[in-house]
């Protein structure tokens, strides 16, 4: 039985689509990666879900069941904006917040400081951290009741590559404890490293379900690829041509009306127009 189950979510903000008929399932015990571009409607989805946000149209359900939200909130630890922690507190004391605002996970504090590795810093006020640091405590924070299922918005936006390396070290340490974790990020490379099975979104609408190992398998991408890009023009065709003999595309795949792009990371939505515009093709999106 799947761990969540949506079937065509829509969300619209006036006249903007957000999210247009989605549906995929999430298998237990994976790390399923949501991925696209920024604005591509990942922050939207992961809301809806979650019950913070309300959509205009489609279903979702937790487990096969329909759970309250508070009921689901215990099921659920979440990582969905920047943390809200007391800068002048220790990660201790900020964790015997959370555990109070969230009614339970009060005797937790320890364990979960020990799992993100930050126990030895369990004292430390909060503004005597890292980038990383900070973030594994909020990944803390979500352990608290040791809940079965985590969701993260792009756990590691805005951290140096020591900080990404951790949250990344983590989260497989955690899928290998048995969590089922679901994560939107925009970096293919993340997913590819990460996950185990990925659902493509591109401007509220999704492209493809797969696992990673499959979609790897199809692209034939290198480990290299960081920049994972979404592009159409009057004639693919013509722009899959062009783009296949571009330096640092390293796979062009045809989905539906659009070309999926996995690029080495100096590859830039700006350069990509220029190259095509020179070579006489115009971008749709």
């Amino acid at each position: 039985m799947a761990i969540l189950s949506i079937n065509n979510l829509t969300k619209n903000y006036g006249k903007i689509k957000a999210l247009n008929n989605v549906s995929f399932e999430v298998p237990p015990k994976t790390v399923f990666g949501i991925l696209g571009p920024n604005g591509s409607g990942k922050t939207t989805l992961l809301g809806i879900v979650m019950d913070v946000i309300k959509s205009s149209g489609g279903s979702f359900t937790w487990a096969g069941e329909g759970l309250a939200p508070n009921d689901l909130r215990k099921k659920i630890g979440t990582l969905l904006e920047t943390p809200n922690f007391y800068h002048y507190l220790s990660a201790e004391k900020n964790l015997e917040i959370a555990a109070k605002i969230k009614g339970r996970g009060e005797g937790d504090i320890d364990k979960v400081l020990r799992i993100v590795n930050l126990y030895e810093r369990k004292d430390s006020k909060f503004n005597t951290y890292s980038l990383g640091m900070k973030q594994r405590l909020a990944i803390a924070a979500a352990l608290l009741s040791d809940p079965e299922i985590l969701v993260f918005d792009e756990p590691t936006n805005g951290l140096d590559p020591a900080g990404i390396a951790e949250i990344r070290e983590l989260i497989r340490e955690l899928y290998r404890g048995g969590k089922t974790i679901i994560m939107a990020s925009h970096i293919l490379d993340e997913v590819e490293k990460v996950c185990t099975h990925v659902a493509i979104i591109q401007k509220g609408v999704l492209k493809t379900v797969s696992s990673v190992a499959d979609l790897m398998n199809a692209t034939g991408a290198d480990v290299a690829a960081t920049t994972f890009i979404v592009l159409s023009a009057a004639d693919n065709k013509a722009l899959k041509n062009i783009l296949e003999q571009m330096a640092g595309v390293q796979s062009v795949i045809e989905v539906e009306n659009d070309l999926q792009l996995i690029c080495t990371e100096d590859i830039t939505g700006e350069a990509l127009n220029r190259y095509c515009f020179e070579k006489g093709v115009c971008l749709i999106n």
